[in-house]
This record gives structure tokens, C-alpha cells and sequence, in this order.
């Protein structure tokens, strides 16, 4: 064949293939997300005899439209379930840009003789199919355990505040667990028992997770000293796991102030010291200790007590302190406010105790000045009898 004709038989082919290229171009290949298919994060696990495995499945398709699903390969003993939005189901509607969802369970009996097994899911839509292999290990070494720890298994303080411990649950089994808490105490306790910070008697604790246990106990009113037990029973899918809780509750620590007679007056000279007695009593459940005594006054008074750090001060008892009130010189007549104070060393896990007595203080005038008065009118008298005896004749 002539050269020319060769020439011209080639060119329809090259520009045919051409046009293919440059429609290759415009036109994108075909990807995953244009075919069926069914996947999973984690196609191959290992779970313990007796308990279950799950598997959340994602199913894309090309079009839009209901895709079955059946699954095979099941032992004998075993079940294998396919679930979505709270059903056993055998299809999921998917479309492009829009995946299907469903979860397999798979139970695992106890006394199952298989050490692996492997399962096959099929999805079919029209003509179209795709399978996923998953598979199933059985090892009683991978049961873990689920287990319970607190910072805190003992607390001090006061009965006059509720105590609180935080639980923390961990679930190291290989599978989800329902969990449930409750806790006792002594008659007249009130005792809480949250989970995770919610009002529901359980929550599901997924595998490999934790939660938080939050167990509020309050004393009664004027609960003694001394140490409680609370017990907490936490149950865990068909485990259940006993534990106890501390309290030592140091008592509650108020103090009152109060005169002998009850009275909040007292009166004195300027210049001079007035003694006043003040006792002061423990009214709370537990000893006051280091209980030191303080007062508010005018400007250059003083207050003195002969005791002015109490030792100790035992419940129900109290102690008796010499306040001694010295006016200032210069304090003119009237009343004068003074606040006698006192307060405890805090105890540990709790506030400290303390108290305070208003008392209004009266200076009087001084007895030099009522006797300097009483001389001068017996002065100006004794000058007038002169007067009339001396003058009054004539």
C-alpha cells in the first residue's frame, strides 16, 4: 500500500484515540463510592467465652434504593444478629452520598468449643453485590475485668455538711455492661448515688470505658463523733461488686458568749478598770481547742483577760474568762459599745468555731469630781451662813 494511503488509513484511528483521551478527561473513573459495598472499622476481634461482640456496619451504593443484607458462617450455638434504630433488621435504605448504617451483634456462648470464627455479611441491591469477612477469635485471656477506684475512701469533717466521693468504674471487659450503684448507711443518714452526674438508675458503660459513681452522704443533725461505714454494691452486667466508704465526722464546733446574769451592761469610771465575767460555752458536738479571746473597742480602751487562749473547751461545757474594761481618761460620760469575741482552732475538714457578745459600757463620773462637788457647795453654804451671821444683825 502506497505511504500516503497508510498516512491517511491512520489518522480516523488517531483521532479516535484522541477523543477517547480527552473524554477520559472530562469523565471520572469509577471510585469506591460508585459500587455496593459494606464495611467496618474493625473486621477481626477477639472477645471472651460468654459475652458478645458488636460491629457497626456502613453501606454505600451507587443508587438509591433499599439494599438487603443476610449473614453466614455463624457456629453452631452462636447468634448473629443485625440491628438499627432499636429493630432486628435484614436491609438498609442507602444512596450516593448518603451510606446505610446497621450494627451486628454476634453472642459467643460460654461453653462455645469454637476458637475462631468467621462470619460473612452480604449486601444485595438489583444485580449488584458485595460481602464483608469478619472474624471472631475466642481467648478467655481478653475478658479483663471492670473494677472500682476513689481517691478518696475515707473523709473527714464536720456532720454539719453532707459528705461527697467520686467513683470511678472501669470497664475492662470486652463488651458493654449495664451498670447500676447503690449505697447504704446508718438509720437517719440520707445517701445519694449518681451516675455520671445523671438521675437514671443505670447507664451502659461501653467497653473499655469508664464512668463516674457519685455517692452523697449527709449526717444527721447532730451526729456524734466518730467513724461510719457506708456500703455500696455496684453491679456490672451479671457482676456485682461490694465496697465500703469512710466517714469520721469530727462533730460540728459552735461556741455562744453569755454573761453570768445574762445581762450585756456593765458601768465603770473613766480611767479605771472594771472587771466582767463571760462565759463562753461549746455548743456543737466536738472539743473546742485553742479557743482565743479578742474584743472590738473605742479607740485607746483596753481589754484584758486573765485567760486569754482557752485550752480546750469539751461539748456541752463551757469556761468562764475575767474581761477587765479600762476606759480611756478622757472618755466623757455615756454609753460606749464593746464586742468580747471568741474563737476556736479549725479542726480538720472543718470551719472554725466562734462567737461574739455586744455589751454597752456606761462611764460614769468620777467620785473625785462628785466629791469635789459636794466640797464646793458645802463651801458656797458655809460662806453664805458666814454672810447672814456676820451682816444680817445690822
Amino acid at each position: 500500500m502506497p505511504t500516503s494511503l497508510i498516512a491517511r488509513a491512520r489518522r480516523p484511528a488517531i483521532a479516535l484515540a484522541a477523543a477517547a483521551v480527552l473524554l477520559a478527561g472530562l469523565v471520572p473513573a469509577a471510585t469506591a463510592a460508585d459500587s455496593l459495598a459494606v464495611t467496618t472499622p474493625y473486621p477481626s476481634i477477639s472477645v471472651a467465652p460468654g459475652s458478645n461482640a458488636s460491629f457497626d456496619l456502613t453501606v454505600t451504593a451507587p443508587t438509591a434504593g433499599t439494599v438487603d443484607l443476610s449473614i453466614s458462617g455463624a457456629p453452631t450455638g452462636w447468634k448473629a444478629t443485625l440491628h438499627g434504630g432499636g429493630f432486628v433488621v435484614s436491609s438498609v435504605t442507602a444512596a450516593p452520598g448518603k451510606a446505610g448504617t446497621a450494627r451486628l451483634d454476634v453472642d459467643v456462648p460460654a461453653a462455645t468449643n469454637a476458637t475462631k470464627a468467621t462470619l460473612t455479611v452480604e449486601a444485595t441491591q438489583g444485580s449488584s453485590r458485595a460481602s464483608l469477612v469478619i472474624t471472631v477469635g475466642v481467648d478467655a485471656a481478653v475478658a479483663g475485668d471492670i473494677t472500682i477506684t476513689t481517691p478518696s475512701p475515707t473523709l473527714t469533717g464536720s456532720s454539719d455538711s453532707p459528705f461527697t466521693f467520686d467513683l470511678t468504674l472501669q470497664n475492662g471487659s470486652a463488651e458493654d455492661q449495664t451498670v447500676s450503684a447503690t449505697a447504704t448507711g446508718p438509720a437517719g443518714w440520707v445517701i445519694d448515688t449518681k451516675l455520671s452526674q445523671a438521675n437514671a438508675a443505670s447507664t451502659i458503660v461501653k467497653a473499655g470505658s469508664s464512668t463516674t459513681i457519685t455517692v452523697t452522704a449527709t449526717p444527721p443533725q447532730g451526729a456524734p463523733a466518730g467513724h461510719t461505714d457506708l456500703d455500696v454494691t455496684v453491679t456490672a452486667g451479671t457482676k456485682t461488686i461490694p465496697g465500703k466508704l469512710g466517714i469520721d465526722i469530727t462533730g460540728t464546733f459552735t461556741l455562744t458568749l453569755a454573761t453570768p446574769n445574762d445581762l450585756v451592761s456593765a458601768h465603770g469610771p473613766a480611767g479605771s478598770g472594771t472587771t466582767q465575767q463571760v462565759l463562753v460555752k461549746n455548743t456543737g458536738t466536738g472539743a473546742l481547742t485553742n479557743v482565743k479571746m479578742t474584743a472590738t473597742k473605742p479607740s485607746n480602751w483596753k481589754v484584758d483577760f486573765d485567760t486569754a487562749t482557752i485550752p480546750t473547751i469539751a461539748p456541752g461545757d463551757q469556761a468562764t474568762v475575767t474581761a477587765t474594761i479600762t476606759p480611756t481618761g478622757e472618755a466623757v460620760t455615756g454609753d460606749y459599745k464593746v464586742t468580747i469575741s471568741a474563737a476556736s482552732e479549725a479542726a480538720p475538714g472543718a470551719t472554725a468555731a466562734n462567737g461574739d457578745l455586744a455589751m454597752t459600757f456606761t462611764v460614769e463620773t468620777s467620785p473625785i469630781w462628785l466629791l469635789a462637788g459636794f466640797g464646793l457647795i458645802v463651801l458656797i453654804l458655809a460662806a453664805l451662813f458666814y454672810v447672814f451671821r456676820t451682816y444680817g444683825r445690822r
